[in-house]
């Protein structure tokens, strides 16, 4: 690699930093003796010694501050003791830590790490964008903070997620640091805590909204479009109503997808699959109860009705299949503030008319299990504790092994623990979470539940799409990267085995789940290449986070 800084500068260059392990005729070519120890490190040894660092840390907090200031030094060491530690290193990095870190962002913040956007400065995005540090970049992954995980508005301290999102989109997949942009679109917040805090980094303002703040996003996308024509741009934690509506009006401008609606959909419908090889119950069998029903819930529910329908349901009888619940319970025609994108999955007044409910206005999670006895009990509420002991031991009696997924996160918002539903359920139930918890177990023996988390689906989603040089991103495409990794879940050898994949393995899901999508991208028309192009791409695009020798 030829690269051009010396001295302080190359050591202060996150990308380019290789700290001890500067080779000894590197140190003389770019001017480092007197500013590195005389000792000649590797790669493996500085992972050593940063892991005994980490693990000598006492709170999750802690070690999430460590990685960042490691990221902002190393970046290579950083994404190597993430790829060899995965599953110590994932829960700090992203799921459940990343909450606390975007709550906290304002005091850990230390270095600049991608772009704030603010609403003030909006005539100046093309102007930001036109630096030529950009060039090489491939993908987006840009949040406004309004909707962080379950903790709501966050403000400027929501680019803690796209900041982890882009770690993952390298770690996990192999795409290189150097094509990954994380933004926030600082459009104010309307967080008092943050407002009032005199650490706070955002723009001090109520958040923006109405046609203001969709003139500021479309600003934002049109210099998108015009500084990196073919740029992927995943959406990230905005509010359920905006984050579905900017999906729609952009889907087809760039190549874009929202993780929160299609991913969170991919990685559920993808479990439930793997969870039909244990039950032996057909897809077209289930019966499905989604608890909270904004973005997320109608993404999920939307393309497993889709699997549904691919399986040979008609679409009548795929929507039969459903009940869909919100806050003001089971959504039913005519009901408290249904919304269009949620009125395909209201059932009728007819539906609900033989039911035996204490209140025809208000059918609860209890109400549905009792009525409509649902094999497949899917939360992503954001509100602690919904799945109570009597709805979920109710469920267990009418199912053999009841699949349950409590995917609100972080940990704080779930709504019940692994631990809780294994003993509601006689350890019967097959669980996926969104977050990672300690082990369960029951009768002193251990119950397996799977995380069902984004990462299986995310990188290797963008992986795909950016090797196949996708122009968009198809609702066939999004239905491959289940596909891709439903042909690799544990359970299609043994029933007995977990769910998902172990983490341990999350590179090789990310590439199966790559091809998968290119091969889809090829197939709709939208790829630039041909497949035997695609997978030269597909191997010369995979980063190995290793030291390059440097000229």
């Amino acid at each position: 690699m030829k690269i051009n800084l010396t001295g302080p500068d190359l050591l202060n260059n996150s990308r380019l930093n290789k700290g001890t392990a500067f080779a000894e005729s590197e140190r003389g070519t770019f001017g480092l003796h007197g500013l590195l120890p005389s000792h000649i490190g590797t790669l493996e040894n500085q992972r050593t010694r940063r892991r005994q660092c980490l693990t000598s840390l006492t709170t999750p907090i802690e070690k999430y501050r460590f990685m960042r200031d490691l990221q902002d030094s190393n970046e290579t060491l950083f994404y190597s003791l993430i790829t060899n530690h995965v599953e110590e290193t994932l829960p700090i990095v992203y799921t459940p830590t990343v909450g606390e870190g975007c709550q906290k962002f304002s005091e850990i913040w230390r270095k600049p790490r991608g772009l704030f956007l603010s609403y003030p400065n909006k005539e100046r995005i093309e102007q930001i964008f036109a630096s030529p540090r950009y060039d090489n970049v491939r993908c987006i992954v840009v949040s406004d903070g309004e909707r962080i995980l379950g903790l709501g508005d966050q403000g400027a301290g929501g680019m803690g997620i796209p900041i982890g999102k882009m770690a993952l989109y390298t770690a996990l997949a192999g795409i290189r640091p150097e094509w990954c942009l994380p933004i926030l679109l600082d459009a104010g917040t309307d967080n008092e805590e943050r407002l009032a805090d005199p650490l706070y980094i955002g723009w001090r303002n109520k958040r923006v909204r109405g046609a203001e703040y969709e003139d500021f996003v479309d600003t934002f996308v049109t210099a998108v479009k015009r500084r990196w024509p073919h740029v992927l741009l995943q959406w990230e934690d905005f509010a359920g109503g905006n984050a579905a509506k900017f999906l729609a009006r952009y889907r087809d401008q760039l190549c874009t997808f929202n993780d929160d609606i299609q991913g969170t959909a991919a990685i559920a419908t993808a479990t439930l699959l793997s969870a039909i090889n244990v039950t032996g119950i057909p897809l077209t069998e289930q019966r499905v109860a989604c608890f909270g029903f904004g973005g997320a819930g109608i993404g999920i529910s939307s393309l497993i009705l889709s699997a549904m329908r691919n399986a040979g349901l008609t679409e009548r009888e795929a929507y039969s299949r459903f009940y869909a619940l919100d806050r003001h319970g089971l959504i039913v025609e005519g009901g408290q503030d249904v919304r269009p994108d949620q009125q395909p999955f209201a059932r009728t007044r007819a539906d609900v008319a033989s039911w035996k409910v204490p209140d025809a206005q208000n059918i609860g999670l209890l109400d549905v299990v009792k009525n409509a006895k649902p094999t497949v009990l899917i939360g992503v509420s954001g509100q602690p504790g919904t799945f109570t002991a009597d709805a979920i031991r109710l469920m267990a009696q009418n199912v053999k092994r009841p699949v349950v997924f409590p995917l609100s996160n972080p940990v704080s918002r779930c709504e019940a623990t692994p631990q809780q539903i294994v003993d509601w359920t006689e350890g019967r139930a097959l669980i996926g979470t969104g977050s990672p918890f300690p082990p369960a177990s029951y009768q002193g023996g251990p119950v397996s539940f799977a995380q069902t988390n984004n990462s299986y689906i995310f990188p290797g989603l963008a992986l795909g799409i950016i090797s196949s040089r996708a122009r968009h991103v198809s609702d066939a495409m999004i239905m491959a990267s289940v596909q891709g990794l439903a042909e690799i879940v544990p359970t299609r050898k043994d029933k007995n085995a977990g769910l998902l994949p172990p983490l341990t393995a999350i590179r090789a899901v990310s590439r199966t789940v790559a091809r998968a999508v290119g091969r889809q991208a090829i197939k709709d028309g939208l790829a630039q290449i041909d497949a035997a192009q695609f997978e030269k791409e597909l191997d010369a695009n995979i980063w190995e986070p290793l030291y390059e020798a440097y000229e």
